[in-house]
């Protein structure tokens, strides 16, 4: 009679076959978390290109607000001295002299006049930057808060291979979602 060979696992072979079970795991959470990191690497740049382009626009806002705040006290300056020429010309009575002064009075006018449409252009483009600024750092909010979902998403699978909860993988898989969602959204 032909003898029926059985094959019986021993503990030895079980636990071999547990630790290429777990090296598989591991191998492809590290994939994992190599691809999260590159993404990662990736959003904080965008993060930070977005914030320095802000940060510039609301410097450039500032200069222009200043270059304003001159503007109008040249402003200031010549529409006192338009009121001492008008003072002048209630006070003189030498002909040759109130038309000296009339004719400087005109002229003051005219530089006033002057001088304040080119401190309302400074402020209009004071706040056409600072607006731009602020609309340049929305996506960086959204950039640094996908980038925190990132990191999470990689702390996540770094901690299922420490347990072995198979579960957690799918709670670093959903924050990298998310991570990318939102990144995706401050794109449009």
């Amino acid at each position: 009679m032909a003898e029926e060979e059985y094959e019986i696992a021993g503990l030895h072979e079980k636990l071999l076959e547990e630790e290429a079970e777990k090296g598989q795991l591991a191998q492809k959470i590290a994939l994992l978390t190599a691809i999260l990191a590159t993404i990662g690497a990736v959003f904080s740049y965008q993060s930070g290109a977005k914030q320095n382009e802000a940060l510039f626009l609301k410097n450039q806002s500032i200069l222009k607000q200043s270059e304003a705040s001159d503007a109008w006290g040249y402003y200031q300056a010549k529409s006192t001295k338009a009121h001492l020429d008008q003072l002048a010309l209630v006070l003189v009575t030498d002909p040759a002299q109130k038309a000296q002064f009339q004719a400087d009075l005109q002229k003051q006018e005219k530089q006033k006049l002057e001088q304040q449409k080119k401190a309302e252009a400074l402020q209009e483009e004071s706040r056409r930057l600072s607006e731009e600024s602020e609309r340049v750092l929305r996506p960086h909010e959204r950039m640094a808060l996908a980038m925190t979902l990132i990191q999470i998403a990689v702390a996540m699978a770094s901690i299922t291979v420490l347990t072995q909860r198979r579960w957690l993988l799918a709670v670093s898989i959903l924050s990298a979602l998310g991570g990318i969602g939102l990144a995706a959204s401050s794109w449009f």
